[in-house]
């Protein structure tokens, strides 16, 4: 019964129900993936998106590739979006669930928005709708058990997160939305071997599942059946995709608080495992003001669940060949970190990657699992370091949250710089101001579909 009770939420879900926080948030999230989305339109993975769809695709009045020039018809705008808003490892992301949720549900709906009329009301509904999905879903799969078989959250998690959006933006019923909900379960996928050799295949995940979320809607719209008990059942989401679920989390805690009020936002241009030690060498480099030439050793305590993720095998971490590579490669991020202050989109690039000096520091930095850090883990993501100078002094420091998590948030001011850094190459200032303007007045548009024209570049 848990996937006919959560869908039955799920429909009932609506603007009107919303205190101003949640809608708030929406808005804030929306400019966020708006940010990375534009941007990641110019990564080298969204090339060769943009020719399969030029190759495959001939619609000129299909839902908007932000940034782009172009429309595609939905399906193949999902997956562009998806892919581009994910390349740049700046996309929001969820602590106990650990996965992204935007980048599937927003580019989900914004291709949906061109399928069926929507208003900002119902978009941050329909929006509010796919994160609870998404994100209880995670947490009920149990990330690191997850993890461990080869799954990526984001991908898996994400699919069945982005039925539901689409089915809310397409109006349909309840046995409609456990039919999308049912079929979604068949297309859920997401391999976490691209960590072998850096492949785009991570940056494909969120695209694909925007995809297939929004034709398991699609399908179910013209009667397709899919199984309704997706989740609990015994070949169901929860017990083929984890060895660890719990399906009591999966209702548990509705709405208090709504699980997008949970959802962080990162600063820094790589993988959430790295944020949190980042901060650290960033705050003691500052509070101490310590020179990137005075640092002998670094010492990081990273979470376990991140270990093999950023820190391990320390061959390939400590040699990355890619920008992929680069963005999950914790000695790597610390390098930046310590010889420039920061971790933007600036320093994620073949040519720090192939520097001298970035390689250097790099070899003065080692990954530890802190027990200490580990106690508050998921809630928190906690992380510390230690950094010893060549006169032999050390400096240590523990944060519990990195900047952007709901605990310690940027700020509206700090999104909106955060946005202009991004977009500058794609959106003229008065472009910028009118999306902006747009979105903080979200609840106001009429047609989500004439706006989304605004997402293109001129």
């Amino acid at each position: 019964e848990e996937t006919k009770k959560f869908v039955q939420r799920c429909l009932e879900l609506n603007y009107d129900a919303f205190s101003d926080e949640v809608i708030d948030r929406v808005k804030y999230l929306f400019l966020d993936y708006t940010g990375v989305a534009a941007r990641g339109s110019l990564s080298d993975s969204s090339g060769p998106v943009h020719n399969l769809i030029l190759n495959c695709d001939k619609t000129e009045n299909g839902a908007a590739v932000v940034g782009t020039h172009m429309r595609a018809s939905p399906p193949y705008a999902a997956i562009a979006n998806g892919t581009a808003a994910h390349s740049l490892e700046l996309d929001d992301v969820v602590n106990e669930a650990s996965l992204h949720p935007a980048v599937v549900i927003m580019s989900a709906a914004l291709a949906a928005i061109n399928i069926s009329g929507c208003s900002g009301k119902k978009f941050i509904g329909a929006i509010v709708a796919g994160y609870e999905m998404m994100i209880k879903l995670g947490v009920s799969l149990n990330p690191s058990a997850h993890y461990a078989m080869g799954f990526h959250p984001t991908g898996t998690c994400g699919t069945m997160g982005a039925a539901i959006t689409t089915a809310k933006i397409l109006g349909l019923n309840l046995k409609a939305m456990i039919n999308a909900l049912g079929i979604a379960g068949s297309m859920a996928a997401g391999s976490m071997e691209f960590l072998t050799e850096g492949a785009f295949t991570k940056r494909l995940h969120p695209g694909w599942a925007a995809h297939s979320g929004l034709m398991a809607a699609l399908l179910a719209r013209e009667d397709f059946t899919g199984p309704g008990t997706i989740i609990e059942g015994r070949y169901g989401f929860l017990h083929m995709y984890s060895t660890g679920s719990d399906v009591s989390k999966f209702l548990k805690d509705w709405g208090d608080p709504y699980e997008i009020m949970r959802t962080s936002i990162k600063p820094h241009a790589c993988c959430r495992y790295k944020q949190g030690p980042i901060d650290c060498l960033l705050q003691v480099m500052h509070e101490y003001n310590l020179n990137a030439l005075d640092i002998k050793r670094v010492i990081l305590g990273i979470l376990k669940a991140g270990f093999p993720i950023v820190a391990e095998p320390k061959e390939l971490k400590n040699n990355p060949r890619s920008v992929v590579d680069a963005q999950f490669s914790m000695p790597f991020g610390a390098a930046v970190a310590i010889l420039y202050g920061k971790a933007t989109l600036d320093e994620y690039t073949m040519e720090k990657i192939d520097s001298s000096e970035v390689k250097e520091m790099m070899k003065r930095v080692s990954c530890v699992e802190d027990h200490e850090i580990e106690k508050s883990f998921p809630k928190k993501w906690p992380a510390s370091a230690t950094l010893v100078t060549k006169n032999g002094e050390a400096y240590s420091v523990r944060i519990d949250y990195p900047k952007g998590d709901p605990e310690n948030p940027l700020t509206w001011n700090e999104l909106i710089e955060k946005f202009r850094n991004l977009v500058s190459p794609v959106f003229s200032i008065t472009e910028q101001n009118h999306i902006i303007d747009k979105i903080r007045s979200l609840e106001q548009v009429e047609d989500l579909n004439t706006f989304s024209t605004h997402l293109l570049k001129s």
